[in-house]
């Protein structure tokens, strides 16, 4: 049954939530057509890089659609108030812009910011300070945070199998009715790898369908020109689009204030190690007039602030990036005229069709 088809059915029979679930799950899982369980076709993606593929969770047709309701659903939360969407919001990239902190279950507030979710195929690890390796184990922490859904994994096993519908669509992706966290995650983490940002104005003019203005055009010539803005070692935007290096950095926002117990070490409070203090995962420039605020913490709340920070509020530290050639004069030192070509660039990296893209929204919305 198509998406539209099935929309229309819900919006005439008008039923409760728990009703409405049970008729999504029986329509999708027992009319689907003969392709369901096979694997999903990920889009084009000529000038990517070559997506990693994990083997032990190869993402199907129907293996999205419960990711993308266990995504949706707040049954993951411990008073059932929030979701995964709660804090990740199409419209924005699926960051929680223009939020600093997100809110968990009880109105706790968030440690950092919440970044935007796409593109997490190519990810080497997960997270602000990279403590989770896999997408999979990414979907383990917010759900048993105490700031964010508060819900033991034990009591969502038990929720999920208690369920009248997801048992049957467990045993349709996974060939058992028992869903325990490893399945859970597994689920979620399928529906997040199609989470694929491919359509913005660059990718655009990269196959040729249009050109970019001549201010955008200087605008990435002077963050790739290593005498101006230098952003090339962090951000690639030329040799591919994925807009990260996905490695961590000392970008110089704070100097060396890491010996009090408050202050978030971002890497080095995972690993231990000294020389990783103050170093945070290098986020994708792509859709980043979406997501602001900016840096780990949200401190910055416009591109603007963020162009002036690195034209010259650098600050030298003792595990300061050594690619962040300009901090001995306190930035880039860059015009404003230079600043402003740059922001024209950054955005060209908003893809509107990702943000709007039905196969990414909320199934349960009529």
């Amino acid at each position: 049954m198509k998406a539209k088809h099935l929309r229309s059915f819900i919006k005439i029979i008008k039923t409760p939530k728990t009703v409405y679930l049970f008729f999504l799950a029986l329509l999708l899982f027992s009319f689907s057509d003969k392709k369901g369980s096979d694997p999903y076709i990920f889009p084009d993606l000529e000038h990517f890089p070559k997506m990693p593929v994990d083997p032990e969770n190869i993402p199907t047709n129907l293996g999205v659609e419960l990711g993308r309701m266990l995504f949706y659903d707040p049954i993951l939360s411990k008073d059932s108030s929030i979701s995964c969407a709660f804090c990740h919001h199409q419209e924005a990239a699926f960051s929680n812009a223009p939020m600093i902190r997100s809110f968990g279950v009880g109105g706790q507030k968030t440690r950092r910011n919440s970044p935007g979710l796409f593109n997490l195929a190519w990810g080497m690890s997960m997270f602000w300070d990279g403590r989770a390796p896999t997408i999979e184990e990414q979907v383990f922490h917010p759900v048993r945070d105490p700031k964010e859904m508060a819900l033991n994994w034990s009591e969502a096993e038990m929720r999920i199998n208690r369920s009248s519908f997801y048992p049957t669509m467990f045993k349709r992706v996974f060939g058992t009715e028992k869903a325990d966290s490893i399945l859970i995650s597994k689920a979620i983490a399928q529906f997040e790898r199609t989470l694929i940002s491919s359509n913005s104005k660059l990718d655009q003019a990269i196959r040729g369908e249009i050109r970019l203005s001549e201010a955008e055009l200087e605008g990435f010539i002077l963050m790739n020109d290593q005498t101006k803005g230098n952003c090339l070692h962090c951000h690639t935007t030329d040799a591919d689009v994925l807009g990260t290096t996905g490695e961590f950095s000392n970008n110089g926002l704070d100097g060396d204030i890491y010996d009090h117990d408050t202050i978030d070490r971002g890497l080095g409070g995972i690993t231990g190690r000294k020389s990783d203090i103050g170093k945070f995962k290098i986020p994708s420039l792509r859709n980043v007039a979406l997501t602001s605020p900016y840096m780990h913490d949200g401190r910055f709340g416009t591109l603007e602030d963020v162009l002036e920070f690195y034209s010259s509020g650098l600050k030298m530290s003792s595990t300061i990036d050594p690619k962040m050639e300009f901090v001995h004069r306190g930035g880039a030192q860059l015009s404003k005229e230079d600043q402003q070509k740059i922001i024209a660039f950054l955005h060209t990296l908003t893809d509107s069709v990702f943000i709007t893209d039905p196969q990414f929204s909320n199934p349960f919305e009529d």
